[in-house]
Parts: structure tokens; sequence; C-alpha cells
């Protein structure tokens, strides 16, 4: 009898299989698709592993007195951030063990990690947020200030907030845009799912104190953009780094109202003066008209910068 050649060896250990579908029935097809377990039942699972697993950790942190201090500090920030991220990325990890798919497929392959995409997303994000304050101090709606910070504080603070923010953007792209984008598209198309999710994205960001319609509408467009980068990129690692950056830009490097928030331990003391409709009011530059404006030249920077392959297929299969 013939032994197996290795190269058709490697091919069948590297292919990913999938789970043999149970026998036709009522409960095949109420669970199971041609793919394997349907989307919305494995997004519910997935929900329900992301809760238990978020719970648990934040009530960890609150029993060592790590979530107890200044909410408006890198750290806070920091550890919010993190536990949220973890608790999205394990979840799907588990989703990739009972779905015998690739963890990579949802977004973060990790051999693509802080690699070219993810400093291309730095340069775009601090690019679209500098043009964005540059539009707003140019039509006298801002204002730099003195330096609040000098010496050692400029480099302890600027790298906390970078490392804060870095989280920010790994869980809010991962939450919204990874397992949960992926899943969803299996049922209902990649659009359809981007649209949906955005608009969560951005009503989600309405808790926020300081916030308005007009920059959570901002936030729920700048979900549509980040999802046309994954879409053209194949992952989230330019999107990680374009919100990290953004964030980083709005909060230490502009001095700004974030999202609602006046963070603590920023660059200057500055100023946002003029009507809300220019500079965002309590919510910050993302309120603003001009916020519309980056968003669609940072969508045709992307159809440019990433031109879609001539061969049909979706980011899952590049990811």
């Amino acid at each position: 009898m013939p032994e197996p050649s290795t190269e058709s060896s490697l091919e069948s250990s590297s292919t990913p299989t999938f789970p043999t579908p149970p026998p036709e029935g009522l409960a095949t097809t109420i669970f199971v698709g041609q793919d394997g377990l349907r989307s919305g039942w494995s997004l519910l699972l997935y929900a329900a592993f992301f809760l238990m697993i978020g719970y648990a950790a934040q009530i960890l942190l609150l029993q060592i007195g790590a979530l107890t201090g200044n909410p408006r500090s890198p750290l806070f920030v920091a550890l919010e951030d993190l536990t949220s991220f973890g608790a999205a990325y394990i979840a799907a990890l588990l989703m990739a063990r009972l779905e015998q798919r690739p963890a990579g497929a949802y977004g973060l392959p990790l051999r693509q990690a802080f690699g070219k995409s993810f400093w291309q997303g730095v340069l775009l994000g601090l690019s679209e947020v500098s043009l964005l304050l540059g539009l707003i101090a140019a039509s006298g709606g801002y204002s730099f200030g003195d330096l609040a910070l000098h010496g050692s504080g400029l480099a302890v603070w600027s790298g906390a907030w970078a490392v804060a923010f870095l989280l920010v953007g790994l869980s809010e792209e991962f939450l919204f845009r990874g397992y949960a984008q992926y899943t969803l598209a299996r049922g209902i198309g990649f659009w359809p799912a981007a649209v949906f999710l955005s608009l969560v994205f951005g009503a989600a960001h309405l808790r926020n104190p300081g916030e308005g319609m007009v920059g959570a509408l901002n936030v729920a467009v700048t979900g549509l953009v980040f999802a046309f980068a994954l879409r053209r990129t194949g992952n989230l690692w330019l999107a990680v780094a374009w919100h990290a950056c953004f964030d980083f830009g709005e909060t230490f490097l502009f001095s700004v109202p974030d999202s609602g928030f006046v963070f603590d331990h920023h660059l200057s003391n500055a100023v946002l003066h003029g009507p809300a409709w220019l500079t965002g009011g309590t919510v910050g530059p993302e309120g603003s008209v001009f916020g519309f404006l980056t968003m669609g030249i940072s969508a045709l920077v992307i159809h440019f910068l990433f031109p879609a392959k001539k061969q049909a297929g979706d980011y899952q299969t590049n990811a």
C-alpha cells in the first residue's frame, strides 16, 4: 500500500475542517446551515461567552481595587478596555474552537500584528485628526493654548495615553468589526452587517457624558469607513491603529473632548470656541460638520490606497 505524500499530508493538516452536519431534521433546519451553526445562534453564544468572561474579569479587578481610581486617567481607561478586549477576544477563541475556524478569520491575524497595515493606520489616524483640528482652527474654532506638560511628564503621559488608546482601538474595533462582523456577514452579507453594527457603534457612544446625536452619527459613519478598510485590507490592524491615533490626537495632542469625555493629563490648555456645528461643542471635534468631511476624505484614501481585488471574494478569505 503506497504511503501518502508529505505534501498531501501537509495540505490536509493545514486545511480547516468543519463539523459534519447531523442528519436532516427539525433541529438541523433550526440550528445548522451549510457552513455550520447558523450565524444568529453563533452570535448569541458569543454574546453569552463575552458577558460571562467580562463580568468575571470586572469582579476580579474590583476585588483587587484596580477600577477604583480616577475614571479620566489613562490607567483606568487602559484597564477598562483591556477587560473588554480580553473578553471579546477570548470569547472569539472559544467560538473558533467550536466552529473549527482559524481565529485570525475574525480580523486580527497574529502574523500581521503591528505590521505594515498597522503603521499605515498610525499615519492615517494622525493625519485625519490633524486635518480635522486644522479645519476647525482655520475657521476660528480652536486655540492650542499654553503647554500643560513639561519634561518627564510629557514623555510619561504621552506614553500612557498611547497604550490606553491602543487598547481602546483593539477593544472597540474587535467588538464591533471582529467576530460579530464576520458572523453576521455570514447570515445577511458584509455591508448589511457593517451598517447594522456601525449604527450600534454610534448608539453606544450616546451613553457618554457630553455626547450628542451629531457626534454619535459621525461615530456611525466612522464605523462604516473602518468596515470599508476591513473589506479592502482583509484585517482590522489598520483600523485599530487609525482609531487609536485619532483618539490619542483628540485627547492628548490637541487636548480637546473625545466623544464627550475630557480626560486628564493632556498636552496643552486648548480651547474650543464658536458654535457647536463648527467645534462639536461638548462632544468634541467628531461632532463638528468637518468630521463628516474628513471621514469622506478618509474613505477616498482607503479606496485609492487599497484597490479592490480583481477576483471575487470577501475579506474573510484574506484574514
